[in-house]
């Protein structure tokens, strides 16, 4: 009998203890609420590396899109300078044949003309045209010279354009250098000039510049021969006689 009844003891307190592991086990605590915590913090570290990480990427894009942006305000020829046409006149004028369409062209009209042989160079006059008038004028090309009823042109001589088109302001003198005869003496033709004509240039090449100049020689003419040639107008004497 006694030992009967310490089995059934024994029975009871084993049922006993199962049904309180099995009670912990259902309510959420004990080892299975520590793995709940351990897999919660897991979760928060992931979350609170991912707004890091989120920031870094949005900085990344706002730095692309601003070097985008930047890229893009500086399109080819936006900063270009729009005042082409000004440079396209400057280049023009560097060929010595043009000049604003505002501007007067110099002439017998509007300056004065006189012609000066130099001792130095050789066989050389310079003309010298001054504007008298009450505006600016532009000297074109170069002068064409006609001694007495001489039948030919002189030619310019080559390498003589200036950069730009010499504009006189009122008062203001423009150049050009004569040469009479060849130094070594192998001109021909030679003869005494004792009336000069000076004509102007027009706007283009060889056209009518207006009323011609008929500045004074010397009482004893000046003798030239085949080798008669001019440089085209300059800015200063010094240019036009060297």
């Amino acid at each position: 009998m006694r030992t009967f009844r310490h089995a059934r003891l024994l029975a009871a307190t084993g049922a006993a203890l199962t049904a309180l592991a099995l009670t912990a086990c259902q309510n959420g605590s004990g080892t299975r609420d520590e793995g709940a915590a351990a897999s919660e913090s897991a979760t928060a570290s992931a979350n609170v590396s991912k707004p890091g990480q989120d920031q870094a990427s949005q900085q990344t894009g706002q730095n692309s899109g601003s070097g985008q942006s930047s890229d893009k305000s500086v399109q080819p020829g936006e900063s270009a300078p729009k005042n082409t046409t000004g440079n396209a006149g400057q280049a023009a004028g560097s060929e010595g044949g043009d000049a604003p369409q505002d501007l007067a062209v110099c002439n017998g009209s509007n300056t004065k003309t006189t012609a000066q042989p130099v001792p130095r160079p050789l066989n050389h006059m310079l003309l010298t045209v001054t504007n008298t008038g009450s505006k600016p004028c532009a000297l074109m090309y170069y002068p064409v010279l006609r001694f007495d009823e001489m039948q030919w042109v002189p030619q310019a001589i080559d390498g003589t354009k200036p950069q730009a088109v010499p504009t006189l302001e009122p008062g203001a003198s423009g150049y050009a250098g004569v040469l009479l005869s060849a130094a070594d003496g192998s001109g021909t033709g030679g003869d005494t000039g004792r009336e000069l004509t000076v004509a102007f240039q027009g706007r283009t090449p060889n056209s009518d510049g207006g009323p011609s100049a008929k500045p004074s020689l010397p009482a004893k003419g000046v003798h030239y021969d085949s080798a008669l040639s001019v440089t085209y107008w300059q800015s200063d004497a010094e240019t036009a006689l060297n």
